[in-house]
């Protein structure tokens, strides 16, 4: 009963390994290939629960594709560039080693931190029992993959989706580098700084002068921001032309002009009277303009439909520096892109010279580039309020610090140029579940043109040239064709290792100009994106794959990255279908997370802790039935009890298949198989059983709705195996002679229900599975379980109407156990062999069921005797009693006859017995 699992799964796994089973397959298997393509994984720690929940899911699905016949090729890959590696490997250090590394030495280090943890993956991710190409996965950072990924680039690049441009873009302080949306979090908790400013009104067009010349020159526009450190980049003032503003008077801060229908609740905010002066349409504020209200510049008033009056004001302070829809609107009105912070996140001198060098992020009052801005207003007689603000605000994934928008110079692939074609691309997919499609529909829908460059060493360069004298771009198709084929001999090094001369083709080095290499690397998801390229194509697995499948994070992440790459150079999605699951919570719904200490470990969970009473080895094949269990469309709980329960289940399947083994040990069912139309009633009812809990697994295979399968297996075993026929079974497997017809017959159904139970779990419980077919005790039609192929269910086994007829007759076996555990109770009987039935029938139909198996029904409900009574039709339907069994024990089987004494040769047995001891029973 105890698996032994931390002995006996890598035993089982060394078998695969030896037999190449997983290998043959792949190969020999006669339908056609069956993709999933593995979403990579990142290099850098051990797996956990959410890695291990993919990593299942993935291996059921492919090991059900490998049973149902196909040709499943599944090549692991890792995510080996990055941010977070480069920071680990610069944390190890010294400031002095820091301060001499090179790029190559970084570059070298950080390859072998990433392929440490590649390894050490890697065998959790077997240890799982996870089958696949495991001797070549997909590394990022190989040659091959890094020159497929530059061909990609290439492709996107010379499509014209490609280019360069100064923007806004997220930008980390704390890594000092640009961020894809996918790289940012967004924590409830975060607490801003929120402004309330004056800036002055200083000249009309002739829409607003008739209405606002009599309120100059004390009108100001009053605007609220919760980032005070943007006033000084402060170019334009945003109203809505459909808004109505009004001029309204204050007695604490004079003139000002806000959206009318916000005046009653800056009347709380401001905690003063607003006496509404005059009205006039946003509209007619076009061109005016402001004045700083810190420096001696403008400050336009613009129109964007954006402006809302859910807060603030109903008018928008504009720095195009420092925002998306800011960036927007400059652009339109022409103004400059001012953006005075460094990499750092700190202000330089464009800010001012009473601003240089304070960090806008800091809350130190000293350093605080956000309180110098706030004093200085204050000191203008500008700030009206000052608050704080709750509110979410993005934060580097990796620092855990927050970011801030910054315009700088960076590489970008516009989404705008195919954005029709990858939402056409989106509806050719399966979503699984539904809801997915319509996350990435939103998500591309509003998607801005993705910013692809890193200010980083440890990834792929981006592969371009910059004339030295007029800082233009050299990109073409024979310098990218020229680095392709450098980086798939030699990888991305030989950014670093090569001269600009041996980088650039032959008619580039001598034509009079005079190149610099660029120093940005590429997004890590446009290393991840690019992979159906590096993999599906370049290893001839088919493309489109059949399947994507990761957690629900990746709508805006790897699914999307690889859906734009792919739309953007071949028109198409590079997959058939995706699907998505949930996060793994603890059992009071939480995340898991090491600052809350209820992170478990998967390797724990397997292989035992250090402790085996609070952390037993549950074996990987209990942690592969949870992942079968949950609904994994939503997030999904787990923990020491959920664990303890699934404990259970595995070894009342476990137990089943003991049992069944158990009573095959003389069976071959070359010579012993009784032909079906043989067989009893009971043992073709259960095989109808068997038809429809293997189409219900089947279909729950077909449709990812593993917890069916969880279910249907859970029950089949447990109510209708365990509770019922084998419960029934005993009698004739025990008491029958060895080689009676009563006993071959049961165990045929035995064999059938074995070998098609162990197909049944193989996907999930493989190891069990596995198991079960090594122990057969007949000789087996294929060494591995796996090769046998998927259940055998012929269609003559369905009987819906001798199904109807069990199904009645197990709800009279049901009351029938109810008054025997009544008469146990009352200690009228202990084993129900000690009982005899007395059924007292009204319903004509039910009785007439009876009376044709009444011989059999001491067997149905184990009893000794059964005497069936016809009560009138009027009465109730079915009434049971239970009196002593009639006659002795007998000592062989322990049921009651009077007949126990009769046979002189064997005194202390009954009929039965005695006939099956002379082989006639």
């Amino acid at each position: 009963m105890r698996a032994e699992a931390a002995k006996r799964e890598p035993a089982i796994q060394a078998f695969w390994q030896e037999e190449q089973i997983y290998q043959r397959l792949s190969e020999t298997n006669p339908g056609d290939p069956f993709v999933l393509h593995d979403g990579p994984p990142y290099a850098n720690g051990d797996i956990h629960m959410g890695t291990t929940l993919n990593k299942i899911l993935k291996d059921i699905v492919n090991k059900y594709h490998i049973l149902r016949g196909r040709k499943v090729r599944y090549v692991p890959g890792w995510d080996c560039h990055g941010l977070p590696i480069e920071l680990k490997v610069l944390q190890s250090l010294s400031p002095q080693e820091r301060e001499s590394l090179t790029p190559l030495q970084l570059r070298q280090k950080a390859r072998e931190y990433a392929l440490h943890y590649v390894n050490v993956q890697r065998a959790s991710f077997q240890r799982l029992g996870v089958w696949g190409d495991w001797d070549r996965p997909y590394l990022t950072l190989s040659p091959e993959y890094e020159a497929a990924q530059i061909e990609v680039f290439g492709q996107m690049a010379l499509k014209g989706y490609i280019y360069r441009g100064l923007k806004p873009v997220h930008w980390s302080p704390s890594s000092q580098t640009a961020l894809a949306e996918a790289e940012l979090e967004y924590p409830d908790n975060h607490v801003s700084l929120s402004i309330y400013v004056a800036f002055p009104l200083q000249s009309l067009t002739p829409a607003a002068q008739p209405i606002l010349e009599p309120f100059l020159p004390g009108l100001r526009v009053a605007i609220w921001t919760t980032t005070p450190w943007t006033i000084p980049a402060n170019l334009a003032l945003c109203f809505n032309p459909r808004l109505t503003y009004a001029v309204v008077d204050s007695p604490h801060f004079g003139l000002l002009l806000i959206a009318a229908e916000l005046r009653q609740r800056l009347e709380k905010v401001l905690e003063t009277p607003l006496e509404v002066k005059a009205t006039l349409p946003g509209s007619a504020l076009e061109y005016c303009q402001g004045r700083h209200p810190l420096f001696d510049r403008p400050s336009l008033c613009v129109l964007g439909d954006y402006v809302t009056t859910e807060s603030g004001t109903g008018i928008v302070h504009t720095a195009p520096g420092h925002g998306e829809e800011d960036f927007k609107t400059g652009q339109k009105y022409g103004l400059p892109i001012l953006s005075p912070v460094d990499e750092r996140g700190r202000f330089t001198a464009e800010a001012g010279s009473q601003f240089a060098g304070l960090d806008v992020l800091s809350k130190e009052p000293e350093t605080s580039g956000n309180l110098a801005v706030i004093k200085a207003l204050q000191a203008a007689g500008a700030l009206l309020k000052e608050e704080p603000y709750h509110h979410k605000y993005p934060y580097d994934w990796r620092t855990k610090e927050p970011t801030i928008f910054r315009a700088t110079e960076q590489w970008f692939a516009s989404v705008a140029g195919f954005r029709e074609l990858a939402l056409q691309a989106i509806k050719t997919v399966k979503w699984i579940p539904p809801e997915g499609e319509n996350r990435i529909t939103a998500m591309v829908k509003e998607r801005s043109d993705w910013c692809i460059s890193r200010q980083r060493v440890w990834g792929v360069p981006i592969p371009v040239f910059y004339d030295e004298e007029t800082g233009e771009v050299l990109l073409t198709a024979e310098t990218l064709e020229h680095i392709k084929a450098i980086f798939a001999q030699e990888g991305s090094d030989a950014w670093w290792k090569r001269s600009v001369e041996e980088l650039l083709p032959e008619q580039y080095r001598h034509n009079g100009r005079t190149y610099r290499k660029g120093t940005d690397t590429m997004d890590v998801w446009f290393d991840s994106g690019s992979s159906w390229a590096a993999v599906a194509q370049a290893r001839g697995l088919g493309y489109p794959v059949d399947l994507y499948l990761e957690g629900s994070d990746q709508h805006r992440g790897w699914f999307q990255s690889s859906l734009l790459t792919s739309v953007a150079v071949n028109g198409c999605a590079p997959y058939k279908a995706v699907l998505t699951h949930g996060f793994v919570l603890d059992e009071k719904g939480q995340k898991m997370s090491k600052s809350l200490g209820n992170v478990i470990d998967p390797m724990v969970l397997i292989n035992g802790g250090s402790n085996p009473q609070t952390d037993p080895a549950y074996g990987a094949d209990v942690v592969r039935l949870w992942v079968a269990s949950v609904d994994y469309s939503g997030d999904v709980p787990l923990g020491k009890t959920i664990l303890g329960q699934m404990a259970d289940i595995y070894r009342k399947i476990r137990n089943t298949a003991r049992f069944l083994l158990g009573n095959l040990y003389d069976f071959n069912p070359a010579q012993d198989a009784v032909p079906f139309a043989a067989l009893t009633e009971l043992d073709r009812y259960l095989l109808h059983r068997l038809k429809e809990v293997g189409e219900e697994v089947t279909a729950a295979f077909e449709s990812y709705q593993f917890y069916r399968f969880f279910q249907a297996v859970q029950n089949f075993c447990v109510v209708d195996l365990s509770n019922f026929y084998l419960d029934i079974a005993k009698d004739r497997l025990y008491i029958s002679h060895a080689r009676s017809r009563r006993r071959r017959q049961c165990q045929t159904v035995l064999a059938l229900v074995l070998e098609n139970l162990a197909k049944a779990i193989a996907p999930v419980l493989s190891h069990l599975a596995e198991e079960i077919w090594s122990y057969l005790p007949y000789p087996k039609p294929t060494r591995s379980v796996f090769e046998g192929g998927w259940m055998q269910l012929p269609e003559h086994w369905r009987d819906p109407q001798l199904a109807a007829t069990w199904e009645k007759l197990r709800a009279v076996r049901q009351e029938v156990n109810k008054a025997l555990e009544q008469a146990r109770t009352a200690k009228l009987i202990g084993a129900s062999t000690e009982a005899k039935l007395l059924l007292k029938v009204g319903d004509p139909y039910l009785y007439a069921l009876l009376e044709e198996r009444a011989a059999d029904l001491r067997y149905l409900f184990i009893t000794s005797q059964v005497e069936l009574i016809k009560a009138e039709p009027e009465q109730a339907e079915l009434q049971v009693a239970v009196q002593r069994a009639e006659g002795k024990k007998c000592v062989r089987c322990w049921n009651y006859s009077p007949r126990v004494g009769e046979f002189a040769e064997h005194p202390e047995l009954c009929e039965r017995c005695v006939a099956a001891l002379a082989g006639e029973f």
